[in-house]
């Protein structure tokens, strides 16, 4: 790997000298390198997921040369829509943030679905090499803002925007969701990286325990540990299974390199009935519930969170284009799902419960001495 310069816009932050990073100013570096250093892990972070077959088609189409995942991401000067970090070689002296920055999007059918028509065009800057995740997207331009555009079935697709919607009712910081056609789209919340996100695996490794997460996060301040804690009730109250140190993070100012709050909550398509009507309808001896409940005892303090009613519930699934399908167990998917959400609801209200019973006898018994 040649020598490089990383900048923050136009500001060079470090220099990567025989692959080992020199800081030039060590805050505003990203949170990853900050803590471990691991320039090529960092820089692979960012490229495409080379298992999905759309991701193998654009590189083709683009004629790497090379098509590791650092390569990858240094055809587009590791630039990424979502941060404003990047890279060039330690002796060009002409390249400005304003060059790397990307302006248009030509391959972004290819990416999404694979489009012949989209496969012979000549090279151009494209963020579908930087855009990570294992699911078929693109990111389009549409009236100044990008756009993620995301396919799914419509298992995926009815779950995610419904949790979208009761995520926003019981006012937890949502990322924007809005159905497209057949797939379904999603806002960038970081206004063309107007701020900087960071995904949480820059902090936390690859570690899935929520205490320990808490612990970690807790340099950060109280609001961003507040955020972590209602993130952690969604995903019990929706059976969220694929949270993890990627598809959450954090937003930084690039100026100060200071961590302003956790993200918006993204990424449910691997939730509530996506992967089926779940047997377990009562929640009882839910796994992510017992881990939420365990979370609460660690942090000591109920979790206050508006009661979602039937009537919540069916307004929010009444902004979903998508449908169900019926089965022999569950001929009336709607309302399946309304009576899971109340049910998983219920369970975590009873464990809020617990906590507070606990609090109150330990006051009683402080009281008693």
């Amino acid at each position: 790997m040649q020598d490089y310069k990383l900048f923050s816009k136009d500001t060079p932050i470090a220099i990567i000298e025989d692959g080992k990073l020199e800081p030039i100013l060590p805050p505003s570096l990203p949170l990853f390198l900050q803590r471990t250093g691991d320039v090529e892990a960092w820089l692979a972070s960012r490229a495409v997921d080379s298992s999905r077959v759309n991701s193998r088609l654009l590189k083709k189409a683009l004629r790497l040369e090379r098509k590791d995942d650092v390569a990858t991401v240094l055809a587009v000067n590791a630039a990424m829509i979502t941060d404003d970090y990047w890279v060039k070689p330690i002796d060009d002296t002409e390249t400005t943030y304003a060059d790397v920055r990307f302006a248009v999007n030509r391959f972004d059918n290819l990416a999404l679905t694979g489009d012949v028509n989209s496969f012979d065009q000549p090279f151009s800057r494209t963020p579908e090499l930087t855009n990570t995740g294992s699911f078929e997207k693109c990111w389009r331009l549409k009236n100044g803002a990008w756009w993620m555009v995301k396919v799914g079935d419509d298992k995926e697709l009815f779950s995610e925007l419904l949790i979208y919607h009761i995520g926003k009712t019981l006012g937890f910081p949502m990322a924007e969701y809005l159905p497209d056609g057949a797939y379904i789209q999603s806002r960038d919340f970081t206004d063309g990286a107007a701020v900087n996100f960071e995904p949480a695996a820059s902090v936390i490794g690859d570690e899935s325990d929520y205490i320990k997460i808490y612990e970690a996060l807790k340099p950060f301040g109280k609001a961003v540990c507040d955020a972590y804690v209602q993130q952690c009730y969604l995903d019990a109250l929706v059976l969220n299974m694929d949270r993890h140190e990627h598809n959450f993070g954090f937003l930084r100012d690039s100026a100060t390199g200071m961590v302003l709050s956790l993200a918006p909550l993204f990424d449910h398509n691997i939730a509530l009935v996506s992967r089926g009507y779940p047997k377990n309808v009562t929640a009882e001896n839910d796994r992510l519930i017992a881990d939420f409940s365990e979370l609460l005892r660690h942090v000591g303090e109920p979790f206050s969170v508006r009661k979602l009613t039937r009537k919540d519930i069916e307004k929010c699934m009444a902004q979903v284009p998508w449908y169900l399908p019926a089965t022999d167990e569950v001929y009336q998917p709607k309302k399946f799902v309304v009576d899971y959400l109340l049910n998983r609801q219920a369970q975590l209200e009873e464990q809020n419960r617990g906590l507070l019973v606990l609090k109150s006898r330990a006051r009683q018994g402080e009281r008693g001495r």
